[in-house]
């Protein structure tokens, strides 16, 4: 992964990747040989059997020509005649890592690959085929490498199929985003202790001890598609990859809301990447934007019940300063600068309450957050019930487009034009980036991985810029989007999304003169099979099925009975993956991560409760380090939380205090660097009110929670539902009541003030409207809305709805 230069393993413009590898082997060490993409020059890696115990590689510091390397290779077999020689063991295309249960050392290397795509000329792979091999070839070897539970971790490791949805790249940094590899030039060790590496504990003592990254491969799991498309006479390539976070990973009842160390379960960064199919050779255009998700960051969970499908929610011991929560929106501000847009799609009003508990919770967590933010930096958080208006496809995916578009009008997306004489095989960072204006040649980054300021020199090697070369832009802040699980309805919205962002990026690029795209268009269907296909990935990886796409169904127009069923089916399979599968399955990824190592003497990880309740001060397993500890001591257990401080507690003091309790923070750094650069934003399509309408002051000032007829119908935050005018709600009729002039008729009325739109009545085929970012300003709104609607607009504060009444 690392640009490695072929004599010394530092830092070099002309890196050496080995990318094919044949291991060896004698008596007393493994040898395996690594070649570069062409063949010509070799490595060579000697890894000790005779010791059991301890892992011992040794790297050759030579780079040899091919003709030297075999003629090397016939001396160590000569010299071994007497053993057996140097026989040949197999072909791989890299190392996964090293891991030790009870007995010897095993190494994980892969034996077949396949191309999936490619990015700026990097190719991306995925592993068709794994092979485990012993190490240890000691003749005093213990039983116990032979035992029962040596055999049972063996499996519960390969069960972990690297064969599904794990890609990785030898020459392109597939663990970031397309912006933060092109304004971070990286190397290879620090890439793999991002939070997208899985292999990072596997690998962590061959990189540890060669102090390069030349044999292993990092590998991120998740979901990776690129497809081919047709715009306007011109092909282009979409590429939707999505990295699922190594912390707090897991399965769905098994790894719930939040750690103490802030990070969420089922946190995943997706990408979406367009540029121009053009020959070798020729300037290409590319663009990408990125969008997140993640568990409510609380502590909760659900208990696994085989007698309930929908178990209750339980909302662990509060901390009154919502440490762990600050903490993650710390972690995104910091990966992709502010603002941080919050959609969330859980329902508002349930007779019986479940995920009305955790959405009072969560609003009143945004709120106590914000007031230690400067207004610039404060937290947007919109409630949006998707459940109520899942009866129409149409109505929710022009719903979620105006939220969409309210999100990409605040952070942009990434665009530039890359110069063909970047080498395919060589880091990309800013000077394959074509300009034509002196004020790009430096931009500052907010902070590097160490804490110290950035400025990235682009410099004047790169003479190739035309008059015609358009300026860069960048993405700074970041949408996440959560439901319960973050798989059904947060797919729907993450299409949603994806389609608004592909419009302005295909129109970025001079493709299409409008900035949207229709739904109706064949554009638009393709997309939607391929957000399709990553929902039913990510929705396998950690619920047990496919995902529930009713509302995709819906807008294909298809049958009816048919979607039941298929919904039906997909509900008992998720229950049943659940009941009596997550168990092992929590486990063999807790072995794989490293978060639970064997030791002789010690419990072994299938005789420990399972992974919601078994306590490290009872059992006292062998752990990684801090970060495995509390990702097991907080999986699911109610009673296993470290209590919160009753004082209130500043963003900078829950920083300070993390930093005392020495964690490490490097997979917390910039994800994608943000920029304060103006013309890094598009103009709104919409202004404020525009999208919201009109609200009375009346709506200001309660945090109430009310009861009716025995439903709970929380209400702790601003809400877009009033933006439908769907009926067939309990809170319909309380707006009715409470919201003077604000019909549906009224509202549509003035949602049509000031935009033009297209025939189609999606709403994602708004024009461009007049106002600019700068005029949706506190000064501009004063006169017309209250201050504290104002400073939600503009600064991000909690509007807070009067009290509403369940009927």
């Amino acid at each position: 992964m690392a640009a490695e230069n072929c004599s010394d393993g530092g830092q070099d413009p002309n890196p050496c990747y080995l990318q094919k590898f044949r291991l060896y082997e004698t008596r007393s060490n493994f040898y395996m040989v690594g070649r570069d993409k062409s063949g010509t020059l070799c490595r060579i890696l000697k890894i000790d059997r005779l010791d059991p115990s301890e892992l011992t590689v040794l790297e050759d510091s030579t780079t040899y020509p091919e003709i030297e390397c075999y003629d090397l290779l016939r001396r160590i077999h000569e010299g071994n005649r007497s053993t057996g020689g140097l026989k040949f063991v197999t072909a791989c295309y890299g190392i996964i890592g090293f891991v030790k249960f009870l007995g010897p050392h095993y190494m994980l290397l892969i034996t077949k690959r396949r191309k999936i795509g490619a990015i700026c000329g990097h190719t991306i792979y995925a592993i068709s085929k794994t092979q485990m091999i012993t190490i240890g070839n000691s003749p005093v070897q213990s039983n116990m490498a032979y035992s029962k539970n040596e055999k049972r971790y063996k499996k519960l490791l390969c069960s972990v199929d690297l064969t599904k949805d794990f890609f990785f790249s030898y020459s392109y940094n597939v663990m970031h985003s397309l912006q933060r590899n092109l304004c971070k030039n990286e190397t290879g060790l620090l890439n793999y202790e991002t939070m997208f590496v899985w292999n990072e504990f596997l690998t962590r003592g061959i990189r540890n001890n060669l102090k390069n990254t030349l044999w292993t491969v990092a590998l991120v799991y998740g979901f990776f598609k690129q497809v081919e498309l047709s715009v306007s006479g011109r092909d282009v390539k979409l590429t939707l990859i999505a990295r699922r976070s190594r912390h707090y990973a897991g399965t769905r009842y098994l790894k719930r809301g939040v750690n103490e160390k802030g990070r969420v379960a089922n946190d995943v960064e997706t990408e979406q990447i367009v540029f121009e199919d053009v020959p070798e050779g020729c300037p290409t255009q590319i663009s990408s934007v990125v969008q997140n998700r993640g568990s409510i960051p609380l502590f909760w969970s659900q208990e696994t019940s085989r007698l309930n499908l929908k178990p209750d929610i339980i909302l662990s011991k509060k901390d009154p300063t919502y440490e762990a929560t600050k903490l993650h929106f710390e972690n995104l501000a910091r990966r992709y600068g502010n603002p941080i847009i919050i959609l969330n799609l859980i329902k508002r009003c349930e007779k019986k309450p479940r995920e009305t508990i955790l959405r009072s919770e969560f609003a009143n967590a945004i709120r106590y957050i914000n007031k230690s933010l400067t207004k610039e930096n404060r937290l947007r958080f919109l409630h949006w019930d998707i459940n109520r208006h899942s009866r129409k496809a149409t109505n929710v995916l022009e719903l979620l487009g105006r939220v969409a578009d309210y999100a990409l009008n605040l952070t942009g997306i990434f665009y530039c034009q890359v110069t063909p004489n970047c080498r395919p095989e060589g880091l990309l960072d800013l000077t394959c980036v074509l300009q034509n204006d002196e004020h790009f040649a430096q931009i500052p980054c907010d902070k590097s991985d160490d804490g110290e300021k950035l400025d990235i020199d682009v410099g004047s090697d790169n003479q190739s810029s035309t008059e015609n070369v358009k300026p860069p832009m960048f993405q700074t802040g970041v949408l996440r989007t959560n439901c319960i699980d973050c798989l059904d309805r947060t797919n729907v919205a993450q299409y949603a999304y994806g389609l608004m962002a592909l419009g302005r990026q295909l129109h970025a690029m001079g493709f299409t003169e409008s900035q949207t795209i229709d739904q109706s268009s064949p554009l638009a269907e393709d997309l939607m099979g391929v957000y399709e296909k990553m929902g039913d990935t990510l929705a396998l990886q950690y619920g047990g099925s496919a995902a529930h796409n009713k509302i995709f169904c819906q807008r294909r127009g298809q049958w009816q009975a048919a979607t039941q069923s298929q919904e039906l089916f997909r509900t008992l399979q998720r229950y049943y993956s659940n009941a009596y599968m997550d168990a092992e399955k929590q486990s063999a990824i807790n072995l794989f991560l490293g978060h639970f190592q064997p030791q002789q003497g010690k419990p072994a990880l299938w005789e420990l409760d399972s992974d919601q309740h078994y306590s490290v001060g009872r059992h006292g397993p062998n752990l990684l380090n801090e970060d495995a500890r509390t990702s097991i001591k907080r999986s699911m257990s109610d009673g296993n939380i470290l209590c919160g401080t009753d004082s209130p507690m500043s963003a900078s003091n829950v920083r300070q205090e993390s930093e005392n309790r020495g964690e490490a923070i490097s997979e917390s750094t910039h994800e994608m660097p943000a920029y304060g650069i103006s013309y890094s934003r598009f103009t709104p399509r919409m202004s404020c009110r525009q999208l919201f309408g009109e609200i009375e002051d009346q709506f200001l000032g309660s945090n109430r929670i009310c009861y009716e007829n025995g439903d709970e119908c929380n209400c702790t935050n601003f809400d877009m539902d009033w933006l439908s005018s769907s009926g067939n709600s309990c809170d319909d009729d309380a707006y009715d009541r409470s919201a003077a002039g604000l019909s549906s008729e009224n509202i549509g009325v003035e949602l049509k003030t000031g935009m033009t739109t297209s025939p189609s009545e999606s709403g994602s085929n708004i024009k461009v409207g007049e106002r600019s970012a700068s005029e949706v300003t506190c000064d501009g709104l004063m006169d017309e809305y209250s201050e504290s609607f104002v400073n939600w607009v503009t600064h991000g504060d909690l509007l807070i709805p009067v009290k509403f009444t369940c009927q």
